[in-house]
């Protein structure tokens, strides 16, 4: 007979592997070997069988320690340990059903762990929508009406799916668990997993009389117009979330939430950065030079504007709080206001000479008519 390997090296891990080191690494080796992935490859088959040995050994704590004190002897009944533990009549992957759901739930056969109650109530799923809303309306809030088409809970039955007078049967295969545990046999032993009821089809009950309205299901589609508080502040691209107009809960579960995606049209004249509103206002070469009181728009209305003498062009004026009212909170941004300077055109020849004249005595002439002081600093 062929000497056995060290459990250690037949898992790949240090002697002083932890529990859980020393259960990733059986599961890595079973996972990559298993026959339903090779089958009929002997090799494989022999790496699961070893590594399976060496597992049941290593995931043991007394095994584990009489092993390292007396290795496979301690599991040899002629070496008069009296073969303590020892490996409890093993048969093939048998004792191993949690492992086993853990590494090859998405395999058939080898079904994934215990699945939850299928008669637990459960919220319903969440539905989303947009909404498309004026500038105006973003920053000072308002209600807009939004249709959709949403699970309800079937108004005949009240969601049993049965008929009027009749209930459920729990299902007599599963016991109302919605799941069943199956047997099957490998190279290895008997392998036992859980699997939903082919009976109820994992629901835990049988409906014989079904609802007419809803055909059994316990629910119907229907459209629905749902009004949404849009808040004050709110930005392009932003959610408001309405908690419970979602589709409806399952077995008494709550609704889900419907999410309505908000997008802000853009304005004529204003822009928006964050709660700030931006404003390019033109004036005139006469109110930059002697400065002037002028009517600019906010998103409040009208207001007025002191435009100092000397005014430049690119120059920002400040309206506090004029902008977007805070989201969260009290109080508001502010409105800014860069001004540009509306340069005449097609002035007549009278006024072509009083600018000459006022050039003249501002000392942006030379002499020669029509030319700039940017003419002589060019020449």
């Amino acid at each position: 007979m062929a000497e056995k390997r060290d459990y250690y090296e037949v898992l790949g891990v240090q002697k002083s592997a932890t529990a859980d080191e020393i259960k990733k690494a059986y599961r890595k080796i079973i996972k990559e070997n298993h026959p339903d992935l090779h089958p009929g490859d002997k090799d494989c088959e022999e790496r699961c069988k070893e590594a399976n040995l060496a597992y049941e050994i290593l995931s043991d704590e007394e095994k584990r320690k009489k092993y390292d004190q007396f290795g496979h002897a301690a599991f040899d009944p002629n070496a008069g340990f009296n073969g303590a533990g020892g490996f409890g009549g093993f048969d093939g992957f048998g004792g191993f059903g949690d492992i086993f759901g853990d590494i090859f739930g998405g395999f058939g056969g080898f079904g994934g762990g215990t699945r939850s109650n299928p008669n637990a109530p459960r919220k319903g799923e969440n539905i989303r929508t947009n909404v498309n809303i004026s500038f105006e309306e973003a920053a000072f809030g308002c209600k807009k009406e939004v249709t959709v088409i949403r699970v309800e809970s079937c108004p005949d039955c009240g969601g049993s799916g049965c008929a009027e007078g009749t209930t459920p049967e729990i299902c007599p295969d599963c016991g109302g668990s919605g799941q069943v545990r199956v047997s099957q046999r490998t190279p290895f032993g008997v392998v036992q997993s859980t699997t939903s009821c082919p009976k109820c089809g994992g629901t835990g009950k049988i409906i014989h009389q079904p609802c007419k309205t809803c055909k059994g299901k316990g629910n119907v589609r229907r459209q629905q117009k749902i009004e949404v508080n849009v808040p004050a502040g709110i930005d392009d691209g932003q959610t408001i979330s309405k908690t419970g107009a979602g589709n409806a809960g399952i077995n008494g579960g709550p609704n889900g939430d419907l999410l309505v995606s908000v997008s802000v049209r853009p304005h004529a004249k204003f822009e928006r950065d964050g709660t700030s509103v931006l404003l390019e206002q033109e004036i005139s070469y006469a109110q930059a030079v002697l400065g002037a009181e002028i009517e600019v728009p906010t998103i409040d209305g009208k207001v007025k504007l002191n435009i100092p003498e000397g005014t430049q062009p690119g120059a920002v004026f400040r309206l506090k709080g004029k902008g977007i009212p805070y989201l969260r909170g009290s109080g508001r941004g502010d409105q800014f206001i860069s001004v540009t300077i509306k340069v005449p055109k097609n002035l007549s020849h009278s006024q072509k000479e009083l600018l000459r004249q006022f050039a003249a005595s501002m000392g942006d002439l030379d002499g020669d008519a029509g030319r700039s002081i940017f003419g002589k600093k060019k020449k």
